[in-house]
């Protein structure tokens, strides 16, 4: 009897987790360590006596593999191989050197990012001949591909269902992960365009029990608990309409609704956060019928926090300048909406992730470059508007460490390093067009004076794959900043216009000396 093996995730039922023999299986993920826990738990879940081989490209084996002592097979072979596409064009020949790879299980965790400068017709031709390997030796290999642009390579596996017999991707989501199932073919089946929630919970791939139950009657539909500030002065509208003081009260109101509307207000800064709690524990514990409206009262609202309150469940913000007859039409147009956005279980990483970085001014090259690649990998983040990051290189006779002394970001989450010769910048949240007003606020001079060139990166697959070159700068070429000076060096006889600082000269009496007669 030919062996099947199975996906290292508890739980998931077996039309979309076994892997016989004569396939080629390939799962995508946004993180590396997510692809080598997977790995790890995909050894561990065959039975004693089955033939595996894991096969690592770019790094040891013995370093990524861990055994599990109490279950798993009894014999791994570990392979390790160059991270180039030489290396993946003989794969089949050089396993063959070394073993029968008859009813064998080959996990092979790709290096990050090694299709990126494989062409799309080389890959379809890796794919189809190791797919007829695969196939006449009777064996399966499963392809693990950590992949900061996995959205690109899937598009492009999507048609490739005849030499892969699955492929689905491993979604980072803060607090859980996505299971997304393009196509997955086994002996029991073909199953496509199923999405699961899974968690990684004490070492351990499992399935997420669904925590919100079948959708009870909406018998309150069609009523609308709101606060009263947000009807300015105007009465109920109808007689499903419930108008409160306060939005606590508004809360405690809504904590009984199934399908009803929350209208909540927004007057000052501080009612922010505990209005991210309401919305975050209504939409946990009340369900994705619910439709909750924020409406902004007074200008309060920072980008920053309209992104928290969304996150944490808001189908709708209205911003302060919306007139009365237009807001009422905006709470029509969410009726009968179901939530779909992934609302993580702890607010407290909401917050924390939805918020400006916690740094400012001068970081070390690799704390600037960590940094910027946690804000790059934040999935509650909107795409391609998370900053801008540029790098300006001094005018000659100037040095890197001197232009970074006139380098003041006020802002929280504006940083940046200098090493290579250049100083690097990033501003979070500033958009493209955003972005010479920023400068000219950060800088006491026309930057055109201070810097002979500049380059620029918006959007996020240009800023990670600068992350990635700027990590390969060696420390020897990373740059000190000058040494701090005794007092506060201030800008004298300065202000700033708008767009740029300008001095002022004032007059003054030279002393006169012995002899000499005053005028």
């Amino acid at each position: 009897m030919e062996p099947v093996f199975t996906l290292g995730i508890q739980s998931l039922w077996d039309e979309v987790s076994h892997m016989p023999t004569g396939g080629v299986w390939w799962i995508n993920t946004d993180r590396r360590e997510d692809a080598i826990t997977l790995l790890n738990q995909t050894l561990s879940a065959q039975p004693k006596d089955a033939k595996v081989g894991a096969i690592v490209m770019g790094d040891k084996p013995q370093s990524v593999v861990k055994l599990n002592p109490s279950h798993g097979p009894e014999k791994i072979r570990l392979f390790s191989m160059p991270n180039n596409e030489n290396s993946l064009r003989w794969l089949h020949r050089d396993l063959l050197c070394s073993l029968d790879p008859s009813d064998y299980l080959f996990i092979l965790l790709c290096a990050d990012n090694v299709w990126q400068n494989i062409s799309p017709g080389r890959l379809r031709a890796w794919l189809n001949s190791i797919e007829r390997w695969a196939k006449y030796y009777r064996c399966s290999l499963l392809v693990l591909n950590p992949d900061s642009n996995a959205d690109a390579r899937l598009s492009l596996l999507l048609g490739q269902h005849r030499a892969l017999s699955g492929l689905a991707s491993l979604r980072y989501q803060l607090d859980s992960h996505l299971f997304d199932i393009a196509f997955w073919a086994n002996e029991k089946g073909v199953s496509a365009r199923q999405q699961l929630d899974v968690k990684y919970r004490e070492q351990r791939w499992l399935l997420a029990e669904k925590e919100e139950a079948v959708v009870q009657p909406r018998s309150d539909e069609k009523d609308v608990i709101s606060v009263k500030s947000t009807l300015e002065g105007a009465p109920p509208l109808s007689e499903y309409w419930a108008v409160y003081e306060t939005n606590d009260a508004a809360f405690h109101a809504a904590r009984t609704a199934q399908a009803a509307t929350i209208i909540f207000a927004v007057e000052q800064t501080s009612q922010i956060e505990p209005l991210a709690r309401y919305i975050h524990t209504l939409r946990r514990q009340r369900g994705s019928a619910l439709k909750i409206v924020v409406r902004e009262i007074v200008a309060s609202l920072r980008t920053t926090d309209e992104r928290l309150l969304l996150g944490c469940g808001a189908n709708l913000v209205v911003p302060w300048n919306t007139q009365l007859s237009r807001f009422l039409t905006l709470t029509e147009s969410v009726q009968k909406q179901q939530f779909q956005r992934h609302v993580p279980d702890e607010i407290d990483t909401l917050m924390s992730m939805t918020q400006p970085l916690k740094l400012r001014g001068y970081q070390k090259w690799d704390i600037f470059c960590e940094a910027v690649h946690n804000m790059m990998n934040n999935p509650l983040l909107p795409a391609d508007n998370r900053g801008v990051m540029v790098a300006l290189r001094p005018v000659p006779g100037l040095r890197v460490e001197q232009a970074l002394t006139l380098c003041r970001p006020n802002r929280l989450g504006d940083i940046m390093t200098i090493g290579d010769n250049r100083l690097v910048l990033f501003l979070s949240f500033c958009r493209f067009n955003d972005l010479d007003t920023a400068l000219n606020h950060i800088f006491p001079l026309p930057t055109g004076d201070i810097f002979s060139n500049r380059m620029i990166w918006s959007e996020d697959k240009q800023i990670t794959a600068e992350i990635v070159q700027m990590r390969a700068v060696t420390a020897d070429r990373w740059t000190a900043p000058l040494p701090l000076m005794q007092g506060k060096n201030e800008i004298m006889n300065a202000t700033h216009d708008g767009r740029s600082w300008r001095r002022y000269p004032q007059p003054h009496r030279l002393a006169a000396t012995q002899g000499d007669t005053p005028p």
